[in-house]
């Protein structure tokens, strides 16, 4: 599926340095942007499950945590 991507405030020093990248490489302005989009993501692995809770955990380290089953009795408390 093909889809359409629009980047604005582009600064002119930018554009200029895309346009001449893309004439360096033989290609469209166009297609330079979806080479330089396609090289920038392929090369980032996404995170395993278990280092993304890693990080949380890392994150939440210090914050005082409520357990789960007094969280669900309040919460029955109120209704």
């Amino acid at each position: 599926m093909s889809r359409a991507l629009q980047v604005r405030n582009l600064d002119d020093d930018l554009i200029q340095r895309l346009r001449q990248r893309a004439a360096r490489h033989g290609r469209s302005v166009e297609a330079e942007h979806r080479e330089i989009l396609r090289q920038a993501l392929s090369a980032e692995v996404d995170p395993s499950f278990g280092d993304l809770a890693a990080e949380m955990r890392a994150l939440t380290a210090k914050r005082r945590q409520t357990p789960s089953e007094t969280l669900l009795r309040e919460g029955r408390e109120e209704r």
